[in-house]
């Protein structure tokens, strides 16, 4: 089987039964929330068995998408489900501060050097950009899950997100190619 079709499959078949539980259920996260969830960790088991090994990113959304996902159903309560792009972002923006702040770490070069040769001043300005970005998406997802209904919420989540992500990502071409090595 293709590799690639097999990334593709296991990164967005989960978020496409989701999509398709939650919309033919009338709308309702709970019920759309337990084939998610086990949607999820067999998309992980079956990067496990093919690949030997569990990239770290899926592998944490896995983790979080059960957890937040558990206590949403635990508790009855989706606040649980609703903060989790904000306590992602947030844990991703904090990890790219502290680590360059306090440990002199620059974490976006340690996981991305071997796509991009920056040089210092260009992965210092690509980390505090992609700090930035994050502490960004925290506040707007705030913002929608506490002012909009659900759905809208559901919709910015999976159509919102990825485009703002693409549209942030194809931004920082200029400042890569200006600091090149």
């Amino acid at each position: 089987m293709n590799k690639s079709f097999v990334k593709f499959v296991t990164d967005f078949g989960p978020l496409a039964i989701f999509l398709y539980i939650y919309y033919s259920s009338g709308k309702d996260i709970k019920v759309a929330l337990v084939p998610f969830i086990i949607a999820t960790i067999i998309a992980l088991l079956v990067v496990w068995l093919y690949e030997k090994r569990l990239p770290m990113i899926p592998l944490m959304g896995g983790i979080l998408i059960s957890l937040f996902g558990g206590l949403t159903l635990y508790f009855n309560n989706p606040v649980f489900l609703y903060m989790k792009p904000t306590i992602i972002n947030v844990i991703f923006a904090v990890t790219l501060i502290i680590g360059k702040t306090f440990f002199n770490r620059n974490f976006l070069e340690f996981f991305f050097k071997a796509a991009f040769q920056l040089d210092e001043l260009g992965w210092n300005k690509l980390n505090n950009r992609w700090a930035y970005f994050f502490i960004f998406l925290a506040i707007l997802n705030e913002i929608i899950w506490r002012t909009q209904p659900e759905t809208t919420w559901v919709n910015f989540k999976v159509w919102g997100i990825l485009p703002l992500t693409f549209i942030f990502t194809a931004s920082q071409l200029p400042l890569i190619n200006k600091h090149k090595i």
